[in-house]
């Protein structure tokens, strides 16, 4: 691996973890697959191991450490070929627990991060909307206070973890006259009475769940706001550089994970009396995506460390995920192709991989919202600021 970011402990986690997956995970995946729901037991072996606490603070059970251990368990879960575990997994971890760690009171980081980090609470963020999509800024969910209490209207979409999770972190606004500078953030309990889930029937990342929420005059304590009120919109764009980096990362791990397997099955199969990486046309689009590959994974560890020094890297996040989630779309795209009529097969890992890289140009952010994102910075000069310090 790369010395200038990894260490000789980072390298012994990355053993660890790909001893733990191949053991505790990997026998499992076809089943999730077609069940398309995750059994309960492997989260709470996931907490036990460490792994949802690793960039979460002590005090809390977490271990506090560097952001490319992150880096390591988002690229590994890439690698055992379930878009769709690694989504539900990195979406409790990055989303909602982010939210939870960094807007949360003491009361709720006991109450829901401490169970989060030992893998007996599933959280899930609720931000997008049926009529919002990528406008966040638009979103309809209203939460009027009344009282010591909260009651919150609306609908969430495309949520993952939005059906089996114990808990919400849910964006509403709590002054919708103000747009944007009226939303805040709230945790909701998954029973909490007119909160109810329909699960969503996807191309791919079938062994998640996916959500769309319904809140019917869901009541509840003030005290479940999390930060101060009407920041939430802040919150929010404060946290989408994590978010954008993990998908970034998962694009240029799902593209290693490709070549690897094409080049792979490229030196075991024969024509014309010769295994077909020594046909020209071949070796040289390999080395076009090999190229594209490493460009992006090099660029995704430089913005990784950007962000572990606590810069605020919302410019090269979007970065990241517009051109590495376009990346693993072309390149598993050739890789399908290098395997012929196998790589349509169900059998063979490419088709799964086709369907779930495509969802990397669409969550968390199109690649079209995130142009215009980086066109407002380097065209209109546009800063952003963090939220908090």
């Amino acid at each position: 691996m790369n010395s200038m970011y990894f260490t000789e402990e980072h390298n012994l986690f990355r053993k660890s973890l790909q001893d733990f997956l191949n053991k505790e995970v990997v026998p499992n995946i076809e089943k999730w697959e077609k069940m398309g729901t995750i059994d309960r037991f492997i989260w709470k072996k996931f907490g036990d191991m460490g792994f949802f606490g690793i960039n979460y603070p002590e005090a809390y059970g977490g271990m506090n450490l560097d952001l490319f251990y992150t880096v390591i368990l988002l690229e590994e879960l890439q690698k055992i070929n379930s878009g769709g575990f690694a989504a539900a997994i990195w979406a409790h971890v990055y989303l909602a627990m982010t939210h939870l760690n960094a807007e949360g009171n003491e009361a709720i980081k006991q109450k829901y991060l401490v169970p989060s980090i030992t893998g007996d609470k599933i959280g899930c963020l609720c931000i997008t909307e049926p009529f919002g999509g990528s406008d966040v800024a638009g979103m309809r969910t209203t939460a009027v206070k009344e009282g010591d209490h909260y009651i919150i209207n609306g609908s969430k979409t495309f949520i993952t973890n939005g059906v089996y999770s114990d808990y919400l972190v849910v964006a509403a606004k709590t002054n919708p006259e103000i747009g944007n500078k009226g939303v805040s953030i709230f945790v909701i309990d998954r029973e909490t009475e007119g909160v109810s889930a329909t699960k969503l029937d996807k191309l791919g990342w079938r062994a998640s769940d996916t959500g769309e929420i319904a809140f019917d005059n869901v009541k509840i304590p003030a005290a479940n706001l999390m930060g101060e009120e009407n920041k939430g919109f802040a919150y929010i764009l404060q946290h989408f550089s994590l978010e954008r980096l993990v998908m970034g990362v998962n694009a240029h791990a799902r593209a290693e994970y490709a070549l690897e397997y094409a080049l792979q099955y490229m030196s075991d199969r024969q024509a014309f009396g010769k295994s077909i990486d020594e046909f020209q046309a071949l070796r040289h689009n390999i080395s076009d995506l090999y190229t594209e590959m490493e460009i992006c994974k090099e660029f995704n560890y430089s913005v990784t460390h950007r962000l572990d020094k606590g810069e605020y890297v919302v410019k090269e996040a979007s970065m990241s995920k517009l051109k590495s989630t376009k990346m693993a779309d072309d390149v598993i795209y050739q890789c399908l192709q290098f395997l012929g009529g196998y790589g349509y097969m169900e059998e063979y890992p490419m088709a799964r991989l086709l369907r779930d890289s495509r969802l990397g140009p669409i969550g968390g952010g199109t690649s079209e919202i995130l142009r215009e994102i980086i066109a407002k910075i380097v065209i209109d000069k546009k800063e952003y600021k963090p939220a908090t310090s």
